[in-house]
């Protein structure tokens, strides 16, 4: 039995659940498109849970392997109690990204943290890559720039494996088309886009913004099936 769903919410968590317990008695491999909680993988306050710990651990009965999409910190897969896995969905974003009417574009991580996710997107189409490096000016004033290369005149591609609110690829946008960008566009694997931050993704120039379906969202134009298919089939 393959069980495939995303985890968005406390009700989807539960939901899960009681799905896997209905799965009783069967050799259950879960797939997780998207999982809540991931990004919480250590305390960063005295006295906070490690959410995904806790929950890694519940959905680690009644499964024998577990899949999960683009997660946070691979790392945090040592929390399940089975065997897990991280499939990485870069292939299909970059076959997005080859879609779009953009000409050698600069595929662009916002942080050296997601530098590596980036770098498998550029690879689709050998394009070239970098990230976003944060350099404080003064006590009030950050200024954002690529790392190594210039962006004037060309279409950038800022890529995430998440967006949540927005805000860091908001001002990177911003900070882009000042250095002489001629496009800035945005894609992620998991489109959370919370409290406006589609409207304000917009709202400051980028070009189109696309996530996968992992989480279902107006823009949800990379299909993730593919990837999953190709990770869980046996060999």
């Amino acid at each position: 039995m393959v069980i495939v769903s995303s985890v968005v919410d406390n009700d989807a968590l539960v939901q899960l659940l009681l799905l896997i317990d209905a799965c009783d008695g069967s050799s259950n491999t879960l797939v997780i498109p998207y999982l809540a909680y991931a990004r919480q993988d250590k305390r960063f306050n005295p006295g906070e849970p490690i959410s995904i710990r806790a929950v890694a651990r519940a959905l680690s009965h009644g499964v024998r392997e577990i899949f999960v999409v683009n997660i946070h910190q691979p790392d945090a897969l040592r929390y399940f109690r089975v065997t897990a896995a991280n499939i990485s969905i870069a292939p299909a974003v970059g076959r997005y990204i080859q879609s779009l009417e953009v000409s050698n574009p600069l595929i662009l991580a916002p942080d050296e943290g997601a530098i590596a996710f980036a770098g498998d997107v550029a690879a689709v189409g050998g394009w070239d890559c970098d990230f976003l490096e944060k350099n404080r000016i003064s006590s009030d004033e950050i200024r954002i720039n690529p790392k190594s290369l210039n962006v004037s005149s060309r279409d950038v591609v800022l890529v995430d494996d998440i967006i949540s609110t927005g805000g860091t690829l908001a001002t990177a946008a911003g900070m882009l088309y000042r250095q002489g960008a001629a496009t800035v566009h945005a894609a992620c694997v998991h489109g959370v886009l919370s409290t406006g931050a589609y409207a304000r993704l917009r709202s400051v120039g980028i070009a189109t913004v696309a996530s996968s379906d992992t989480y279902e969202r107006a823009c949800s134009c990379i299909p993730a099936a593919g990837e999953i298919a190709r990770a869980i089939r046996p060999c």
